[in-house]
């Protein structure tokens, strides 16, 4: 091959085009854990981590927010939002050292478009200040089709992450699903043209900042699930209209999803290292194609209407509706949510849920249905949610237990010894 000629692969990188080679190699990662690229934003939670994550969520509860107030509840302190998982986790996997196995995860599906499309939580127990979260993630499932939204080939992966105690004890699941789309069919397929971004007036944003002072968080008083009956609707809760500031808000608590993006050095060590994931703007600087969640000239370039909020943050909104409605002593047990449509700039979601099932006795879970809905009375967020709730009869929520399954591949991530543990620890307390 000549200086000029390039590779199929470094083509088809190019074009954002989806090959069979990468396909297979997708296929064969089913469950072998991957050491992370980078690492956690929060390798320690801490009450800052904790707070400043509610913060970027918008969630002003005070049993994630506020430091103090978690003493006063059955948790004994403060604990993490749910979705807090994604900021923190101390990666035990070891690097591939092979070369077969490290050509195995080498660069899939470069230069194609990746969107976030649903997010299974399962969730055991809580996360508290101080106390290390270990973590592996390894792909789930591998599924190929034709996408709607782009018009071409589309491959949805579905990874499994796995949030641990330095015990063993499994804490949290997400099973997190991307739809990696051929990048040139958005704007090929023209399925988005007739968007336009939402001009507010002043009386229709009268009604937000109305729905805002009308949230209403359960908070100390209990919700008895003797209380509770199928047809209840949950109160609602406003988010948006979206802005950058949201954006920026929520990478400050998040970090930065794994993706290593960092500025001016960082980025040039990124760019060394993962050249496909940058591409030159209109003034010829390379920007990370995530920039189309704040740069509305990229996001129209690829044909999408306006920039959009991340996925993780519809999950985290969902939550903040569901822990308003439980109360300090109800727990969260599990939430499947698939994201049916972009959230743009300027949309607002109204976050609404309503019970569908209960059991027969408080020992098992409440079931409820669960949206998010733009002003185009769009429901780009829906899903299920099984919560447990505290019974006058029986008394206080009895956390789940996970299966032996996840109980053993637990254990076999904290009986990985990387030192990572001890060193977070003395850095943090300073021994």
């Amino acid at each position: 091959m000549t200086i000029t000629e390039k590779s199929g692969a470094e083509t088809a990188a190019e074009e954002g085009r989806i090959t069979d080679e990468d396909i297979e190699r997708a296929k064969a990662q089913i469950g072998i854990p991957v050491n992370q690229r980078d690492e956690a934003w929060n390798k320690v939670p801490s009450a800052d981590t904790i707070t400043h994550f509610a913060f970027g969520c918008g969630d002003d509860n005070p049993l994630f927010y506020d430091p103090a107030y978690g003493a006063t509840t059955r948790w004994h302190g403060q604990i993490a939002s749910p979705t807090f998982p994604i900021a923190t986790g101390l990666d035990q996997t070891p690097k591939f050292t092979d070369p077969e196995r490290k050509k195995l995860f080498r660069g899939l599906f470069r230069g194609t478009g990746k969107y976030y499309s649903g997010v299974k939580w399962t969730w055991y127990r809580p996360i508290y200040a101080g106390r290390p979260v270990l973590a592996e993630n390894y792909t789930l499932d591998v599924q190929v089709k034709e996408s709607e939204f782009s018009g071409g080939r589309s491959v949805k992966e579905t990874f499994r992450y796995l949030y641990v105690d330095i015990d063993g004890n499994p804490i949290a699941t997400r099973d997190e699903s991307y739809i990696n789309a051929e990048r040139q069919g958005s704007k090929k397929s023209g399925k988005l043209k007739n968007i336009e971004r939402k001009h507010w007036t002043p009386e229709e944003f009268a009604e937000v900042e109305a729905a805002y002072e009308a949230e209403v968080r359960r908070g100390a008083e209990p919700q008895w699930w003797e209380d509770v009956a199928v047809g209840d609707d949950l109160p609602p809760v406003m988010k948006g209209p979206l802005t950058v500031v949201d954006i920026i808000s929520m990478h400050m608590g998040w970090g930065w999803g794994g993706y290593g993006v960092g500025p001016l050095k960082f980025a040039h060590k990124l760019r060394k290292r993962m050249p496909a994931f940058y591409q030159p703007d209109e003034y010829g600087v390379p920007d990370v194609v995530q920039r189309l969640h704040w740069d509305a000239a990229r996001a129209q370039a690829l044909g999408i209407p306006a920039p959009y909020d991340y996925g993780q943050m519809r999950a985290a909104w969902i939550s903040h509706l569901l822990t308003n409605w439980i109360g300090d002593d109800g727990w969260l047990a599990e939430m499947d949510l698939q994201m049916r449509g972009f959230n743009y700039h300027g949309d607002i979601h109204r976050c609404t849920g309503k019970v569908t099932a209960k059991g027969d006795t408080a020992d098992e879970t409440v079931s409820v249905d669960v949206f998010a809905t733009s002003q185009r009375d769009e429901a780009t967020t829906r899903g299920t949610a099984k919560v447990l709730l505290p019974s006058r009869a029986t008394g206080a929520v009895v956390l789940p237990i996970p299966d032996v399954d996840l109980r053993r591949r637990g254990a076999q991530v904290v009986s990985r010894v990387s030192g990572k543990v001890g060193d977070e620890l003395r850095r943090l307390y300073g021994e």
